[in-house]
């Protein structure tokens, strides 16, 4: 898919390519659908995994929460050829979800868990004084994932044209104005003394 394209996609050429027989492709999945469902829902599933180790070593490595989601969100940009290649593989998908309820299910079950840690990101943010406390975080998770699809789909069509990284750090500059009183009396261990 992330060569050819959606179409190129079938049950005998996926066998070929792993190797295997028709039939034990079949035995997994009996349709072309349910295996491109189990491949949609295992790459959104990666991707997230993905995105939740980064922010957890961030956030051990002390970072801002804003910091976290900018790193998070830009992992969503096609900035590179393997990101490039997954984001081809997202948009041939997403397409299909106008005329496949489960592909769209699986999308929105996806895109809803992605909201929800914005959201958790946005409130711990703030409890800990990064965001103002009259912030609405779910409508700031809408904003910040919308901008996000957004901006993914422009960087993949005109990659020279689109400053993604900047202008997503520019709404969290927004979203996350202040300074975590968390840390505020800790030492940045990451400074030299002196």
């Amino acid at each position: 898919m992330a060569t050819e394209g959606f179409d190129a996609v079938t049950v005998a050429r996926t066998a070929a390519t792993a190797g295997i027989s028709v039939g034990l492709v079949q035995h997994y999945f009996r349709t072309k659908d349910e295996m491109l469902l189990h491949a949609f829902t295992t790459a959104r599933e990666r991707l997230e995994q993905q995105i939740q180790d980064e922010a957890k070593r961030a956030d051990q490595e002390g970072a801002r929460i804003e910091e976290i989601l900018l790193n998070a969100l830009t992992r969503l940009m096609p900035l590179d050829e393997r990101r490039r290649r997954e984001c081809r593989v997202e948009l041939a998908f997403t397409g299909r979800t106008v005329d496949n309820p489960k592909l769209a299910g699986a999308l929105g079950r996806s895109n809803s868990h992605i909201r929800g840690t914005i959201t958790q990101a946005v409130q711990n943010g703030k409890e800990c004084g990064e965001v103002p406390e009259e912030t609405d975080e779910t409508a700031a998770a809408v904003r910040l994932l919308a901008l996000t699809e957004g901006l993914r789909l422009h960087a993949y069509t005109e990659p020279s044209a689109i400053a993604a990284r900047e202008t997503i750090a520019d709404e969290l500059r927004r979203v996350f104005p202040g300074e975590c009183h968390h840390r505020s009396g800790e030492q940045d261990v990451r400074r030299p003394a002196g």
